[in-house]
């Protein structure tokens, strides 16, 4: 599991990604074995970006979410409307998209693509 916080000037993209935005990249599982790291990334990057800005979790290298994952996710995104932030998942896996609709919150979060131009982890 690796996480790497960064901000970047991206262009819009079908989700509405503004032009300013932090961008989490998480690769490997969301699961109970690496939901505490990926909750202090998150927390870092809501606390780091500008007022009104998105934080974007790029989830392009993450198949798999539990509980645990879905959690981190919920806190997070409960940080981010109290902080005045978005927080956007980027190219979540069918997986974590199923799981979200067997739980209902899957409205609690805009998704979509990763912007084109946004830089991978290799």
């Amino acid at each position: 599991m690796t996480t790497r916080t960064e901000d970047e000037a991206t262009d819009p993209d079908p989700v509405g990604v503004p032009a300013r935005s932090s961008v989490v990249r998480v690769s490997g599982d969301l699961d109970m074995h690496h939901a505490e790291e990926v909750g202090a990334a998150l927390a870092k990057a809501l606390s780091e970006a500008p007022q009104e800005a998105d934080v974007v979790i790029d989830l392009t290298y993450s198949s798999f979410c539990d509980s645990s994952g879905l959690n981190t996710l919920l806190t997070a995104h409960r940080q981010a409307l109290r902080s005045g932030r978005r927080l956007r998942l980027g190219a979540p896996s069918h997986q974590l998209v199923r799981l979200m609709e067997s739980t209902n919150t899957v409205g609690l979060f805009a998704m979509g693509p990763m912007p084109p131009n946004s830089e991978r982890l290799d």
